[in-house]
């Protein structure tokens, strides 16, 4: 392939022959395009039609982006191969850009085609965001493989390309890119051929898989950037290669291609010096784009490989994991087999062992609940027991304390030691000493005093034999009286200690 840019003066001419055949690219229904996503400027943009794009703002900053939803018709692939002279195909705008147009001569030459473009009503590519600076024509085959035919120099609008190709059947679309030299068009097409209405031509579907690269390829890992002010000392070139490079670095090729990357810093170092001719800034900075493209594919290859092979390290890592735990299960099972053979004898043994202790259990458990069925009996022959859903409650009331005093009256204790005998012979049981007071006195002296009392009662119990683990007090002053506070039989009441019984065996219905 050569290319060349030619003035908007120059002219070719040759013989127009129409007898070519035609076919049918429909490639914008085959690719990816229904939801190209393009960084828009603030700035005015080109007129797109509402029935065909939908823009949605999908992220705020100081470069605004919008969802741009393809909707246009197929794009056409041609079938040159009979050309004998001279054709003419019409390339049209895009939703995208819909008033841009331009005119593509096709002649046969020997061993190709030669095209020559012109195009007219295209703004600059950083219309599309900061990250795009030139506009390249693609031909794509009728299988898909896109092939870079040059870039569009633009003025005012305008510009011109001419080109062999050596392709035979091929289709035309121009595309917004970083730089010229990429290899694969993004999705940002701006212009596709079509075809007239020419009752002679014969248009046939061709069914290729033309894949465009999604929006961000290039710029992946750089952040969306507004449109680059330039200057008319700076050669447009050199903007070209200054973002080759910066894409080819966020591409990580000053690490998996640094020979090629570094040459494409120098040659954009020698472009970025104005003591130089504008002709050697241009020579210099379109040398860097190239080596920074090579770069850039070198270390997206190099990013792929590793990756693969991470994969299947990663996949043969996981194999190995999946062969060592079947061998550990293995010996596991195996282990537990034979422990299993070894517990089935020793269970033998104890089912023969169990089988005594279970009857001479059974004996213990019956005399055991004869044992507590008697509790309520024994208890309330010495104090008043009641059942309740807390358990038995052993109501100690009458002349127990002396008004403002915890020590126990000998008839206290006298009723308690019989108790503690009583309960020291049930295992298993919880007791609970709850004190009150009478009214008599401010309520946190009454607080204290019914602690005193509950406590003293606990104290003794434990002195006559019962556990001091199963025992445990309560204070709640002058709560829940039993009796009037207004008369001096009633406060005697009222001064009083309860003995809640509970634990394995009491159980409401038990007790009654």
């Amino acid at each position: 392939m050569r290319t060349r840019a030619m003035g908007l003066g120059q002219r070719k001419t040759r013989p127009i022959h129409h007898s070519i055949e035609r076919y049918e690219m429909k490639f914008w229904k085959t690719i990816p395009f229904a939801a190209a996503i393009l960084a828009l400027q603030a700035q005015p943009t080109p007129a797109i039609s509402n029935s065909s794009v939908s823009l949605t703002s999908v992220s705020p900053g100081s470069v605004p982006l919008y969802r741009v939803v393809v909707v246009q018709g197929s794009a056409k692939a041609i079938n040159y191969r009979n050309l004998k002279h001279t054709t003419k195909i019409e390339l049209k705008g895009t939703v995208l850009l819909p008033d841009a147009s331009g005119i593509a001569k096709i002649e046969n030459e020997s061993g190709g085609l030669e095209i020559t473009a012109k195009f007219k009503k295209v703004p600059a590519a950083s219309t599309f965001g900061g990250e795009f600076l030139t506009y390249v024509m693609w031909g794509i085959s009728t299988e898909g493989r896109a092939t870079n035919l040059g870039e569009l120099i633009l003025k005012n609008g305008k510009g011109k390309l001419v080109v062999s190709e050596k392709l035979q059947s091929f289709g035309l679309v121009v595309t917004a890119e970083p730089y010229f030299a990429v290899t694969q068009p993004s999705n940002v097409v701006v212009m596709e051929n079509v075809i007239g209405k020419d009752p002679q031509t014969e248009v046939e579907p061709i069914e290729a898989k033309y894949e465009l690269l999604k929006r961000g390829q290039y710029t992946m890992n750089l952040n969306a950037s507004p449109a680059i002010a330039m200057d008319e000392n700076t050669p447009f070139d050199v903007y070209q290669a200054r973002n080759a490079v910066r894409i080819a670095k966020a591409s990580g090729a000053a690490y998996y291609a640094p020979e090629g990357f570094g040459k494409a810093e120098n040659y954009l170092n020698q472009a970025e010096r104005e003591e130089g001719t504008k002709k050697s800034r241009i020579m210099m900075a379109r040398e860097s784009i190239q080596r920074a493209e090579d770069a850039r594919q070198i270390s997206i290859q190099k990013q792929a490989a590793q990756q693969v092979a991470m994969d299947q390290k990663l996949a043969q890592d996981k194999l190995d994991n999946a062969k060592q735990e079947a061998a550990s299960a293995t010996a596991a099972q195996d282990a537990a087999l034979r422990q299993t053979e070894r517990t089935e004898t020793e269970n033998d043994a104890l089912r023969v062992r169990n089988a005594g202790l279970a009857t001479k259990n059974a004996g213990l458990v019956t005399k055991n609940a004869d044992l507590k069925s008697d509790l309520r009996d024994q208890l309330n022959a010495i104090l008043e027991t009641k059942a309740t859903a807390r358990g038995l409650i052993v109501n100690m009331s009458g002349v127990l304390f002396q008004n403002g005093k915890a020590t126990l009256l000998p008839t206290a204790r006298e009723k308690l030691a019989k108790i503690a005998g009583i309960l020291a012979t049930h295992k298993g049981l919880k007791i609970e000493a709850d004190g009150f007071t009478d009214s008599t006195g401010t309520q946190a002296f009454n607080q204290r005093l019914s602690e005193q009392r509950a406590g003293n009662t606990k104290d003794y119990l434990v002195s006559q034999g019962v556990s001091a683990d199963s025992i445990s007090f309560k204070g709640f002053g002058e709560e829940n009286p039993i009796a009037s506070n207004d008369t001096t039989e009633g406060r005697q009441e009222n001064r009083r200690v309860e003995l809640v019984v509970s634990g394995e065996g009491v159980s409401a219905s038990q007790a009654n």
